[in-house]
């Protein structure tokens, strides 16, 4: 059995001696007190003042599993930031936790290859009725079956209420209370890794939620009051005392790699962090996490970042990465929503005039947008150059969280445009380089809603859903009073829990259909693509766009091997092409696998071919 825990210079940590000692940034108070507010009687205890604003107490008054507050100044009583677990909310007592009497029993796992990559995105809170770390738990074996390697949690840090996206987290290191405590997300991660599965979790330093965060009262240094983010102050990342802020959110990812044993991050909405030094904390995190992990077990970092920065994606000589590995590709997503529903608002309007081009330019070169003006940002210039980056730095998916939740209804792609459609695409993405991503119950067709959802105290609530309603009231379908009101109440617990899945419909003819679709690409992938990946590199890719709604696109694979791909994603069939060379892997329709040289493609239609290595 190995006992994991990662050491941190703040919050509370259990001394070898059985003693706890508890440590805190406040720069601006007078004097802090440490509340043990579960002893009777309730015992204070003073901390003692350090250089920088530190405070620090070690006490035999508290052991695991204490709850504690810190008293600020006599007055505010406000939980650890560092808090490990809360269990009465994001305003309650933190607990104290020993994280070495958790028995590790994956002491094996190390990780798997980046090239095996297939992701997950899954939500606790609604991917199973009881929506808790058990319950997940109890469903990875269904994963694991389907074909997917890898489960991207939506994050878990401590939000306030007991539902929420995730994305409004207030304790960036307590394990969220309403999916259970950091045991149960321990148990999850071991499960995972006895199935052969890496667990991912999404981690948010781009901002705090608006609920629950007491930083302001003792240490305004934390936040910059400009620039600001679309979700309030911006973090201080280059300013006065940020040495301190930064260390808090590199020791908070290595906390979440080391004491609970998970195989890579993905950073939320990186454009949102406003840091103008050098190197910026994005890349300190990388880099720490590098160093200190890197060389016992396989840790992949993966991005979210709307400018296009492919600076964070480089490789080295050898073709690996030298800090992140991959950044979710939502220029991908955009040209296929469009050319699958004809939808041109809003972002989609970036990719209303050639699709078929740009979903080319993804496939074979990365971003679609690589320093060209985007019409939807006023002409600004978005993107650089990732052609010389290989297509495994490239996530690629048809749904995630934001691209159902961000709708007003918060419809799947499968509500939306046809079945057709929708596996013609699919068959593109779970074949190509790059790896893709699932949403949950995408693998079943699920047409149930992903819609944003959250838990505030009363007032705050209010805003929000007046905020919902703003947000929508500028498009057509939604100028008057009832289609506006007909938006799904944020705040509203039904909205929660229409958005929880329903496993049934798996089971129903029509879900079944689905899952042996995606088990089957899936399979291919696994049999005839990964094993072609590993030593991939850019600039060996290229692609052709013939009629308005066809396809040509061809990799050099790290083996040598080419792979091309030949697809029609429009519902009319092309002129007669020239086919291929290479062996078929792939056929949509089933009719395209004995085709005539000079056959035309049907509507929908997609081929996959490889050109073996010549023997020499």
């Amino acid at each position: 059995m190995v006992r994991r825990y990662h050491p941190m210079p703040f919050g509370a940590e259990v001394l070898p001696d059985g003693r706890v000692r508890f440590r805190l940034w406040a720069p601006e108070a007078q004097r802090v007190d440490l509340c043990l507010v579960d002893r009777n009687p309730e015992a204070i205890i003073s901390m003692a003042s350090e250089a920088e604003g530190w405070r620090q107490v070690t006490t035999d008054q508290a052991t695991r599993d204490t709850a504690y507050l810190f008293r600020i100044d006599g007055g505010h009583r406000v939980p650890d930031p560092a808090s490990r677990f809360q269990l009465e909310d994001v305003h309650g007592s933190s607990r104290v936790v020993d994280p070495a009497a958790f028995a590790w029993s994956d002491d094996g796992w190390r990780g798997r290859p980046w090239e095996e990559t297939v992701f997950y995105e899954l939500h606790v809170g609604t991917f199973t009725s009881e929506g808790t770390f058990q319950a997940t738990s109890r469903r990875l074996d269904r994963l694991h079956q389907l074909g997917v390697t890898a489960i991207q949690l939506m994050p878990v840090a401590e939000f306030p209420g007991r539902r929420n996206w995730g994305y409004d987290g207030a304790l960036k290191f307590a394990v969220e209370s309403a999916y259970g405590g950091p045991d149960d997300l321990k148990e999850l991660v071991q499960t995972a890794h006895e199935l052969g599965l890496m667990v991912f979790l999404d981690a948010v330093y781009n901002h705090f939620g608006p609920e629950g965060n007491y930083l302001h009262l003792y240490v305004p240094a934390f936040f910059s009051r400009e620039p600001r983010t679309p979700w309030g102050d911006a973090i201080n990342f280059d300013g006065e005392g940020s040495h301190w802020v930064r260390s808090f959110f590199v020791h908070n990812a290595l906390y979440w790699l080391e004491e609970y044993h998970l195989d890579g991050l993905r950073l939320d909405a990186v454009h949102a962090i406003h840091d103008d030094s050098q190197p910026g904390i994005v890349e300190e995190i990388a880099d720490a996490v590098r160093q200190r992990i890197g060389g016992n077990r396989t840790v992949h970092l993966v991005l979210e970042n709307d400018d296009n920065i492919a600076a964070y994606l480089e490789r080295d000589e050898s073709g690996c990465a030298r800090r992140y590995q991959a950044q979710w590709n939502d220029d991908i997503h955009h040209a296929l929503h469009v050319l699958l529903t004809g939808e041109a608002g809003g972002y989609y309007r970036d990719y209303s005039d050639r699709p078929m081009d740009q979903l080319g330019r993804c496939l074979s070169e990365g971003f679609a947008y690589q320093g060209e003006p985007s019409p939807h940002r006023n002409g600004n210039r978005r993107g650089e150059p990732s052609r010389h980056l290989p297509p495994t730095a490239f996530v690629s998916f048809l749904q995630n969280h934001d691209q159902i939740g961000n709708r007003a209804f918060g419809e799947r792609i499968t509500q939306l445009a046809s079945a057709e459609s929708v596996r013609a695409a699919m068959a593109i993405l779970l074949l190509a380089p790059s790896p893709p991503l699932l949403f949950m119950g995408q693998e079943w067709g699920s047409r149930q809603p992903f819609a944003f959802f959250c838990h505030f105290e009363p007032a705050l609530a209010e805003q929000v859903t007046e905020g919902r309603r703003r947000e929508f009231a500028g498009l057509p379908q939604f100028r008057d009073p009832v289609s506006l009101d007909s938006i799904p109440d944020p705040s509203a617990e039904e909205t929660f829990r229409d958005s929880t899945l329903d496993w049934q419909t798996a089971e129903t003819t029509e879900g079944r259909q689905w899952l042996a679709w995606h088990r089957e690409l899936l399979s291919l992938r696994r049999l005839e693509i990964v094993p072609r990946l590993a030593g991939i590199r850019g600039n060996a890719a290229d692609f052709r766009a013939f009629g308005e709604r066809s396809l040509l696109v061809r990799w050099l694979l790290g083996d040598d091997s080419q792979l091309v791909l030949l697809a029609n994603l429009g519902p009319d069939a092309t002129p007669a092409i020239e086919w291929p060379e290479g062996r078929l892997l792939f056929a949509l329709p089933e009719a395209l696998a004995t085709p005539s040289p000079l056959l035309g493609l049907p509507g929908w239609s997609v081929a996959w071919f490889i050109r073996e290595v010549p023997d020499t």
